[in-house]
């Protein structure tokens, strides 16, 4: 189910499976510029880089993103027919698949409020549900989250901590865990470690991102 899947740092994700995906492009060391799709969960630095965008797009690739992050996008001169505005917790088709929003905001802190509208994407890819998180606490909307991978924010701070999404993972019971969000903002190795060690046994964990 990993089969050419990498983080490539932080929460930066390439897929290259039935099309090119990048989630959150983010430190890209070079031209790529290879996306087919490239989803943004949201506006902050560390998600949504522009400098980071135009390394791996080219002249067609579709970028998905919520829509306060469309209006810059617009601003910096990307194609209005090449980019697709989100809501969370609804449903959408791109290019032959399907992926679904799900609600990414802190419960008691700043940083992510709910009313931003940010989102969190399950990427469907040969008949392979991929949870990609994006910045948020455990809330209503995705504790009914149905995925076999997931990608979990662990470093805390600004999202759920590493004991916070074991026990997120451990009521979503994917096939498989991939801690993120750590390494490079904030948090450490040492907490993808920390989650793994209280993931329950039957779900296989495992560290993408390269040191």
């Amino acid at each position: 189910m990993l089969e050419n899947i990498e983080v490539l740092c932080h929460s930066s994700i390439k897929i290259n499976k039935e099309k090119i995906i990048y989630i959150d492009p983010f430190k890209i060391n070079k031209n790529f510029n290879d996306a087919d799709i490239i989803f943004i969960t949201h506006s902050h630095y560390d998600h949504y880089s522009e400098e980071d965008i135009n390394k791996i797009k080219k002249q067609e690739t579709i970028i998905i993103a919520p829509k306060e992050t469309i209006e810059k996008l617009l601003k910096e001169g990307y194609k209005q027919e090449n980019i697709i505005s989100v809501e969370p917790n609804k449903e959408y088709k791109v290019e032959g698949i399907k992926f679904e929003t799900v609600s990414a905001y802190n419960n008691h802190k700043q940083f992510h409020p709910k009313e931003n509208r940010w989102v969190g994407y399950i990427i469907e890819l040969q008949g392979i549900r991929y949870y990609i998180a994006g910045d948020t606490d455990i809330n209503e909307e995705n504790r009914k989250v149905k995925c076999d991978v997931a990608f979990i924010p662990v470093g805390g701070t600004y999202t759920m901590d590493y004991k916070e999404a074991a026990d997120f993972i451990n009521e979503l019971k994917p096939k498989i865990a991939v801690p993120i969000h750590y390494g490079s903002v904030v948090g450490t190795k040492q907490d993808a470690i920390n989650f793994i060690g209280l993931v329950e046994a039957d779900i296989r964990c495992e560290i993408l991102i390269k040191e």
